[in-house]
């Protein structure tokens, strides 16, 4: 009997063999950065099944990688090959019930209506699992598509790049923040911001709600705890966390309609239009006059800027 193959091998002929497709730049190199921001994911330990979703977090490690690698005039569309990847038959997408994969997919919002998560071939995802694989199946595509720049690519991840540039914007913490709020993003830049916006915000109020403290998180990693907007992002085109608050989902609603501001000394002021039983245990009345909890640091604060915009434009005093 012949021996059974030797998955790694296997995988190290295939990731060298990609479908690329030819464009006047050249050869597309959006298959073996996907794979690479994989590996990213995997290391950072983001997989814990195998299931990769459409997340925040690898649509920027893709774009990271994307800067750092490529040197042509392609545009890092996160879009072509998530959805073109599995014609090599180790990756597979999962649509959403009663959905259906078009012939092409042409941009990210289709891409993220139609699609619910992506898997891998049963005998790729545990070797992703292991270090020393996953080390070997980076260091392949590496060599292979980016032979001139891995080294400096491999200082340009230790040194940060995108994600980590617009996680500092995001927190408040850089002061290089002119070209991000300059340049309008695109769907799938806004979709990273956004995706990080509703991380870091619960993250910097220790998931807790702001106004009521109450804090939840589960074993599977899910919070609580909201990250609202003071002025609506398409409004104002800010994301960053002092353009939020961490409300529970009650007071976001709330918050969203006017039911209830902040005034200039950081206290809850509840809208006088409302009717309710002010015995009952979540009756707005009640937060009346409550200060907010703050995050560490005066930098995570919310901005009294937008905080009056709330109070003039929103709240139904």
């Amino acid at each position: 009997m012949p021996a059974p193959p030797d998955p790694l091998k296997f995988y190290l002929h295939k990731f060298t063999r990609l479908r690329q497709g030819g464009t006047k730049y050249g050869p597309a190199p959006h298959k073996p950065v996907l794979l690479l921001s994989l590996i990213d994911l995997f290391e950072k330990g983001e997989v814990r099944e195998n299931k990769i979703f459409i997340t925040a977090e690898l649509v920027g490690i893709f774009k990271e990688n994307f800067a750092l690698l490529v040197t042509t005039g392609h545009n890092p569309d996160f879009y072509l090959p998530f959805y073109h990847l599995g014609k090599e038959g180790f990756w597979f997408v999962k649509t959403w019930p009663g959905k259906e994969v078009y012939s092409a997919i042409k941009s990210f919002s289709v891409l993220n209506g139609l699609v619910e998560y992506a898997y891998l071939a049963e005998d790729l995802y545990p070797l992703l699992l292991a270090p020393d694989t996953r080390n070997i199946l980076r260091n392949t595509l590496l060599a292979r598509y980016f032979p001139t720049i891995a080294q400096s690519y491999q200082h340009g991840k230790e040194k940060g790049g995108y994600l980590h540039d617009l996680e500092n914007y995001i927190l408040n913490e850089s002061a290089a923040t002119y070209t991000i709020t300059q340049v309008a993003p695109d769907e799938e830049q806004q979709f990273v911001r956004g995706g990080l916006f509703k991380k870091l915000v619960p993250q910097v109020y220790n998931f807790t709600c702001c106004i009521t403290g109450m804090r939840l998180i589960s074993t599977h990693g899910f919070s609580m705890v909201d990250a609202c907007h003071i002025v609506p992002f398409s409004r104002s085109n800010d994301d960053r966390v002092t353009n939020g608050l961490a409300l529970c989902p009650n007071l976001h609603r709330a918050f969203d309609r006017g039911l209830i501001t902040v005034d200039r000394q950081l206290k809850v002021v509840v809208s006088p239009t409302i009717a309710e039983d002010e015995e009952n245990a979540y009756a707005l009345k009640k937060l009346e006059g409550k200060r907010l909890n703050l995050p560490f640091g005066a930098i995570h604060y919310p901005s009294v800027e937008n905080l009056t915009w709330h109070r003039e434009m929103v709240f139904k005093g």
